[in-house]
């Protein structure tokens, strides 16, 4: 029972191969990749410099950044969590640093430090890396899993699917018995065309709240003006957590923000104590508050119909009503998504009730795994999403060692 093959070169194939492996070296373990290269997205992730985890030590804390797969990866990241992935590095020559936003990244501050440490251990563990591997079909022949490429046919006592999120994969999945969910994108940018919007490209607001009209959607955080309509991590989690709900809605919904998050209320009477303290004033001159940018006020004032010339004192009530429901909940149609940056993660996979989180392991046959996003898991952006490839891949090791 010692053969195992594993389908993907990526984080999640790397990871539980090298921690198999290491717990029982009699392993023979094959990794197939159906690229050129291996640790594709490992390169990429966050701008080349592979955002390992995220600082949040609390199983409990950590499972709330995942839409889908929270509930199920509450145990097992009691069992390998964001400090046995500090650990885990570090003992293998690769510290990591904490940034502000509380990412993980490799203090050397590129991917390449995790690539290296990965091809290392593989090469040091003796465990084959087959690229140009695609797999064409899995089938189960007596107690062996059969795996085809097109350049030969492998056997194998126990099988590993860490193909991320690829619909070939889940073609394959399905035709040994798993159901997939169907795949919708996650991590995405709103596409917005508003003249309140035009040529602020840049500009940002640290801590707006996003929500989306008739749904109880709803984020808070740092929100960015791109070229194409908003982004930043309020809309960034808004994409996860309504992936479904945007898909179905054909992306045609109305995003409704508030710059400033504070009440409505609130904003309107520190518009009218500025009416008293600072009448002869122009309005479209400065901004009263040090989160909107001279030009985000600008477009704000604009559109709640106060001249350019107009002086605090002038405005009458209807005016500063505007102009208060411009800043708390401007309403914002959006169309379409763009993706975000290389970070292409989708909401689908493999249905998480056919999983035995234990051990990773398919409920429907006995030493088939599943790590990573091939399951029907997906985070918002900032580590987590490798954080599920090192707790899988770490738990599915152990199961493969049994």
């Amino acid at each position: 029972m010692n053969q195992v093959i594993i389908i993907g070169g990526g984080a999640a194939g790397y990871f539980t191969a090298i921690n198999a492996k290491e717990k029982k070296p009699e392993l023979e373990i094959v990794i197939l990749e159906k690229g050129k290269e291996v640790l594709q997205k490992v390169k990429i992730s966050g701008g080349g410099r592979c955002n390992v985890t995220h600082a949040c030590f609390d199983p409990k804390e950590l499972v709330e950044f995942y839409p889908r797969g929270g509930k199920e990866l509450l145990g097992p990241f009691h069992q390998f969590m964001t400090g046995d992935t500090f650990e885990w590095f570090e003992n293998r020559g690769v510290p990591l640093k904490i940034e502000d936003d509380n990412r993980v990244f490799p203090q050397a501050n590129t991917s390449q430090a995790i690539i290296d440490c990965f091809q290392k251990e593989i090469d040091t563990l003796g465990i084959k890396v087959l690229k140009n591997h695609g797999v064409n079909s899995v089938s189960r022949e007596e107690n062996k899993w059969i795996v085809k490429t097109k350049e030969q046919i492998f056997e194998a006592d126990k099988l590993v699917i860490a193909a991320g999120s690829s619909k070939k994969v889940w073609q394959l999945c399905e035709r040994i018995d798993h159901t997939i969910i169907a795949p919708v994108p996650s991590l995405f940018t709103f596409n917005i065309k508003d003249k309140r919007l035009i040529d602020l490209l840049g500009t940002s607001v640290p801590n707006a709240t996003v929500k989306i009209r008739n749904t109880k959607l709803e984020a808070s955080g740092p929100l960015l003006i791109t070229h194409w309509g908003m982004s930043g991590p309020a809309v960034l989690k808004l994409s996860a957590f309504g992936a479904r709900i945007l898909a179905d809605k054909n992306y045609q919904y109305n995003v409704e923000v508030n710059w400033l998050s504070r009440p409505t209320t609130k904003v309107l009477n520190i518009l009218l104590n500025l009416k008293k303290k600072v009448p002869r004033k122009t309005v479209f001159l400065k901004s009263p508050f040090t989160e909107i940018s001279k030009r985000l006020w600008e477009r704000l004032v604009v559109a709640s119909e106060i001249q350019s010339t107009q002086n605090w004192a002038d405005l009458n009530s209807r005016q500063l009503e505007n102009l208060a429901n411009q800043l708390t909940k401007g309403v914002f149609n959006a169309n379409g998504r763009t993706t975000f940056k290389d970070e292409f993660v989708t909401a689908g996979g493999v249905d998480l009730k056919e999983v035995n989180f234990k051990r990773f392991e398919s409920k429907k046959h006995k030493n088939l795994f599943f790590v990573g996003e091939v399951l029907n898991i997906d985070a918002v952006t900032g580590g987590f999403n490798f954080q599920n490839a090192w707790t899988g891949g770490a738990i599915c090791a152990g199961a493969l060692c049994d």
